[in-house]
């Protein structure tokens, strides 16, 4: 397993190490023990999976507000997708900075986004499923969004027209969000 630091104190691209041959793959695909040793710490309590049946589905930015706050280490299981964190940590020096990444089910590529983040991702192509662990029950009345379009933010999607939920569609700006972070 390879972490490579993102631009953010605390997130981090995970390399699994993948055995590859003829019959397919063998990978690793969490150890707290190897995840600790690379400096990485959660107890996660909950997992989840999500199904997105065609190309272009933005789901996001979501976080979960103090004390239910939410370290998160998500994948792709199946297609791809462009996944990006927005750095709600007030004293942070990269507080209202994003970035993004490609996670796919041919890369195995994994992302820790720790507390305090919003997170999101739009599908790249059809029928690709996501995983998360999360370290922290999901809580409905500590749900936050922030637009996923924010003109302050900038965010760079590639995607056109994103499919939306009514409640994503409806997030507030960052401009209006003041932090608990």
């Amino acid at each position: 397993m390879e972490i490579e630091k993102t631009k953010f104190e605390g997130a981090y691209l995970i390399k699994p190490k993948v055995f590859d041959d003829e019959r397919g793959f063998f990978m690793e695909s969490y150890s707290k023990k190897r995840l600790k040793d690379l400096g990485i710490e959660a107890d996660f309590v909950l997992d989840c999976h999500s199904k997105s049946v065609t190309k272009g589905v933005l789901r996001g930015l979501h976080f979960q507000l103090p004390p239910y706050t939410q370290a998160k280490l998500v994948r792709v299981t199946k297609g791809a997708v462009y996944d990006v964190i927005v750095d709600l940590r007030k004293d942070s020096k990269t507080f209202g900075q994003w970035e993004g990444f490609e996670l796919t089910d041919n890369n195995f590529y994994m992302l820790f986004v720790p507390k305090g983040f919003a997170h999101g991702f739009c599908t790249l192509v059809d029928d690709t499923e996501f995983q998360y662990k999360c370290d922290n029950e999901y809580t409905p009345s500590a749900e936050g969004a922030i637009a996923w379009n924010d003109p302050d933010l900038k965010i760079f999607w590639p995607i056109e027209n994103p499919i939306l939920s009514d409640k994503d569609a409806k997030a507030q700006k960052f401009s209006e969000f003041n932090s608990p972070f």
